[in-house]
């Protein structure tokens, strides 16, 4: 798969697939969620660079980790977001909740 998730300090970067749908939201619900399990997570940060495409699912996986960092105050955020995707989390709401496009100059780590 396409998506890769770094973490540096409390920070974990995934930076997501070409599509983010069923087929993959369930592999980045499962790595990211290990990974606040083992770490000490407070901040999210969505990379949507090479996203075309999210479906419900995408937005669940979202969603539910924004449920989870917020429980130990932390925030989420979304870069990158290209108009079409933007829209979508508009629609759902999401924009109401997290950061989008509002981090500049803000690049994914390298591993």
């Amino acid at each position: 798969m396409d998506n890769l998730i770094i973490v540096k300090g409390t920070c974990m970067f995934v930076k997501l697939p070409q599509d983010l749908d069923c087929n993959n939201a369930a592999v980045i619900r499962s790595e990211s969620d290990k990974i606040m399990e083992r770490e000490s997570i407070r901040t999210i940060i969505f990379d949507f660079e090479k996203t075309n495409f999210m479906d419900s699912t995408g937005i669940g996986v979202i969603m539910g980790r924004y449920k989870s960092i917020k429980l130990v105050g932390g925030s989420v955020s979304a870069i990158n977001v290209n108009p079409s995707v933007e829209k979508l989390l508009t629609l759902s709401g999401i924009h109401k909740l997290i950061r989008i496009n509002e981090v500049s100059g803000l690049k994914m780590p390298v591993k």
